[in-house]
């Protein structure tokens, strides 16, 4: 059973920051250098001291103890106040689609805590396999402020829109709080304190399967935090919850976008032999640049959608404008070649990079993907073609995005995809609410 709960959320003051969109940041796994460094020079209250923050101090203190004791001031400060009851928190956000200017969508959600729940009890979902590094990061934050700085994605099925329903008439008037990000997303987020419409809003919610989306690493690094905590304090029962933002699986302002392989570092990599051997699989199909990236982009895409209407596809591209398309050939018996792969997964675009392309003609291993030895991601084609030519990578692997009713039937049936399957956008703000669980007026 999904437990979901409202909180005392801790946000910022009015009063002190009167411009929220100087002070809050994307997630911090999405946040570059450069992006870092604008996020400092905006606001000494910027939310990315806290999440991310770079080791002023030259002593002996580290950056998470820095971010804990930073935390501490901004609350001692009332930069940073707590609500006085609690509630839960509807959130939309009005975006543009990347690479489609003229699609401008809204997607709904609430933010709340959810019971952390094992893999193994079929409350909670995962979809992507994730990595130790990471975690290990998070887990020194966490300690250090305990506090949820950031939200967990999670996705539910509501085809009635029910419990959208619930909220709507709370969603209506003025906001609680709103702000623009540097996408030009427009984030929006009002408070519902009601007990009886909180309750109706966890009764109805109650029975449904979470999806986690965004933020696995977080989810479980909360759960190992969580045990930590049970066997120091047993009685600590504020870790036994993560912040999260709950957005039904069905809404139309559900966005996934792919996230592109690039290759680096190989030696003797050529792209003839690879054309060649990758000719055992995949029928090939060339297709001619201009060297416009933006027209390039616009031709992958089209030609990615519609390759990948027919069969599994993929775009790679070597360099002065060498780009084909790899479609999976008809005559290729998967069930022989990918024993170990679950039938659901051996015809997904990513999972037959990863398996036949990576590891079998590549000869990129398990590990060394793991490890991202040869391999890094990212989100647009501009900027892997841009790589590619730019000699900092030797090829890039373009993809489609990975339908949502695919990774929900193999999240619900246990199967995980590839690390970095789904993209999905816009990302959710951090420091619009912040679970704080040293909270003197509890949850």
């Amino acid at each position: 059973m999904a437990e979901i709960y409202p909180f005392r959320a801790l946000h910022y003051n009015p009063a002190v920051v009167s411009d929220l969109h100087k002070v809050v940041t994307q997630p911090y796994d999405k946040i570059s250098a450069p992006m870092r460094a604008a996020y400092y020079e905006s606001s000494p209250f910027n939310f990315v001291r806290l999440i991310l923050r770079k080791d002023v101090s030259g002593g002996a203190e580290n950056i998470y103890s820095q971010s804990a004791q930073e935390l501490r001031n901004w609350i001692d400060q009332r930069v940073l106040i707590s609500d006085s009851e609690p509630a839960i928190y509807p959130y939309t956000q009005e975006y543009t689609v990347p690479g489609q200017p003229s699609e401008r969508k809204l997607r709904w959600g609430f933010v709340a805590l959810c019971r952390l729940e094992d893999y193994s009890a079929g409350v909670v979902h995962r979809h992507e396999a994730t990595l130790s590094g990471p975690k290990v990061d998070r887990m020194e934050l966490l300690k250090a402020t305990r506090s949820d700085l950031g939200q967990i994605f999670l996705l539910y099925s509501d085809s009635q829109s029910s419990v959208e329903a619930l909220l709507h008439e709370h969603t209506q008037g003025k906001p609680w709080q709103q702000a623009t990000d540097e996408n030009s997303t427009i984030h929006t987020m009002w408070r519902v304190s009601d007990p009886r419409i909180v309750a109706q809003v966890a009764e109805s919610m109650a029975p449904r399967k979470l999806l986690i989306a965004d933020g696995h690493h977080r989810y479980e690094t909360a759960l190992a935090y969580s045990k930590l905590r049970h066997d120091e304090a047993p009685e600590d029962d504020r870790a036994n919850y993560v912040m999260a933002t709950f957005v039904p699986l069905e809404s139309d302002g559900l966005t996934i976008l792919p996230t592109h392989r690039l290759v680096h570092s190989l030696e003797g990599f050529s792209w003839d032999g690879f054309c060649s051997s990758v000719k055992q699989f995949f029928a090939v199909e060339e297709l001619n640049l201009s060297g416009s990236a933006a027209q390039d982009a616009q031709l992958i895409r089209e030609s990615l959608d519609r390759a990948g209407r027919k069969q599994p596809t993929i775009a790679a591209y070597g360099g002065s404008k060498r780009l084909i398309l790899l479609s999976l050939r008809q005559d290729i018996d998967l069930s022989r070649i990918l024993t170990e792969v679950p039938e659901t997964l051996r015809r997904l675009d990513l999972v037959l990079l990863h398996e036949l392309v990576l590891e079998k003609v590549m000869s990129i291993d398990r590990q060394a993907v793991r490890e991202q030895k040869h391999l890094h991601y990212k989100r647009d084609i501009e900027g892997s073609l841009n790589e590619v030519n730019d000699g900092r990578a030797q090829m890039a692997f373009l993809m489609n995005p990975t339908p949502i009713q695919t990774v929900c039937e193999n999240a619900f049936a246990g199967q995980v995809l590839p690390q970095k399957s789904t993209d999905f956008y816009p990302k959710l703000l951090s420091g619009l609410t912040v679970y704080w669980m040293d909270n003197p007026a509890g949850l």
